[in-house]
């Protein structure tokens, strides 16, 4: 649990950076996975402190539900031309970062809230 604790508060701490420090203006999507990811970074290190694994289904609940936001959101992003609108502010297919020529923040997302679920599953 520890090691998901790590993922999930650094996940929160990148996701401040890019919009605090670096400027990028999150959008509905960006939020709604900062939703379920904030959370974690709170509940996985005090369980992890304290050795409560009764916090894994909770925890499970967050995972699934942000990994699917992202999945959502990554999609958007991959096919633009859906006239899906997103935020009067933010547009949802816009790609602050894009590394390889795939990687965006919605699939750094989607990478941590599956790491953090796998590792919760395998938590002895």
């Amino acid at each position: 649990m520890f090691l998901a604790s790590l993922i999930a508060v650094g996940a929160t701490l990148g996701s401040l950076y890019f919009s605090e420090i670096r400027g990028f203006l999150p959008c509905d999507w960006c939020w709604y996975q900062r939703i379920a990811m904030y959370p974690l970074a709170v509940i996985l290190p005090m369980a992890t402190f304290r050795r409560d694994r009764r916090i894994i289904p909770y925890a499970l609940v967050f995972t699934i539900a942000g990994a699917g936001i992202s999945i959502y959101h990554y999609q958007l992003q991959a096919f633009p031309g859906q006239g899906s609108s997103c935020s009067l502010n933010a547009s949802c297919t816009y790609k602050w970062i894009e590394v390889f020529g795939f990687v965006s923040i919605p699939l750094l997302a989607l990478g941590s809230f599956v790491l953090i679920g796998i590792l919760l599953l395998a938590t002895p």
